[in-house]
């Protein structure tokens, strides 16, 4: 079986699942490197059972699976997945559609659209940049005069995507939320992320310790998956009173920190799911 690794850098998370491939018989692993590559559309032809999409540009991650899929190569996960979860828009649409519990979220396209949703809301407030990833470029708006600041400076920035504003309310979580792993329609593990600030991303310093699985746990992190047609998966939820809420499902999930809290060989359950999902139909093969 002939398995291509599309990557950026080889981080930590490459490294183990690079490891876990190489653990199973008759398997070849070809890395791709997304920044050597180049394409001539319905020409190309890949000698590749699957495709494993990793690359660290959400854009090149999504235009590359394209080009594989439009030849013929299933790719886990697929662009429509990748599509999905790189859009916040997109992603609590689905979210919305599939009838799953989440964080109250509003959409704006001027600043001052966006100021009105933020009082209609009550303070504080949460805005997020519907494209982006590891808790960049998010924050939280306490008052009035934080909202016209945030509001004018991503205005300035010029850039369309900053003209999106993604409105979402704040829940107060104890500093710490969950992350939940999906592989194959299985929640096979799960992690706290505790951290004193509000941001409870482990690249922003968040600490992992091992989450129980609960059946409500595992039911509504397999349901978000669906959801958004994913196969390989992490699901980070906030705990409130009313229960679970889900605030984002990840495409190309990172489990570097979680393998050894969870006891889980979160690469090696990737790796012989995919290798037995030659035969799966890719959404736009």
């Amino acid at each position: 079986m002939r398995i291509g690794l599309l990557h950026s850098v080889i981080r930590k998370d490459e490294k183990m699942l690079i490891e876990a491939f190489r653990e199973l018989p008759g398997v070849e692993l070809v890395l791709m490197d997304d920044r050597e590559m180049g394409f001539q559309p319905s020409r190309d032809r890949f000698r590749l059972d699957l495709m494993v999409a990793r690359s660290v540009s959400h854009s090149r991650n999504l235009n590359i699976v394209r080009l594989f899929e439009s030849a013929g190569v299933a790719c886990v996960n697929s662009s429509t997945t990748i599509d999905v979860c790189g859009d916040k828009l997109q992603m609590s649409l689905a979210l919305q559609n599939a009838g799953l519990p989440q964080p109250d979220f509003r959409v704006a396209f001027s600043e001052k659209a966006a100021l009105d949703v933020i009082e209609e809301m009550g303070y504080p407030v949460v805005i997020k940049p519907v494209v982006g990833s590891w808790g960049r470029l998010i924050a939280r708006i306490n008052d009035r005069d934080g909202a016209e600041s945030i509001l004018e400076h991503k205005a300035t920035l010029g850039h369309y995507q900053h003209s999106i504003f993604y409105l979402q309310e704040y829940v107060e979580k104890g500093n710490r939320d969950i992350r939940s792993f999906v592989i194959g329609g299985q929640c096979v593990a799960a992690i706290y992320r505790e951290s004193r600030h509000w941001k409870t991303n482990t690249a922003l310093g968040a600490v992992a310790f091992n989450c129980p699985v609960t059946p409500e746990l595992a039911e509504l992190s397999v349901a978000a998956a669906k959801a958004v047609s994913g196969d390989v998966v992490a699901i980070d939820l906030f705990e409130t009173p009313k229960g679970l809420l889900i605030n984002e499902v990840n495409d190309t999930m990172e489990f570097k920190n979680s393998v050894s809290v969870t006891g889980v060989n979160i690469p090696l359950a990737i790796a012989e799911y995919m290798t037995g999902v030659v035969d799966w139909e890719c959404s736009n093969v």
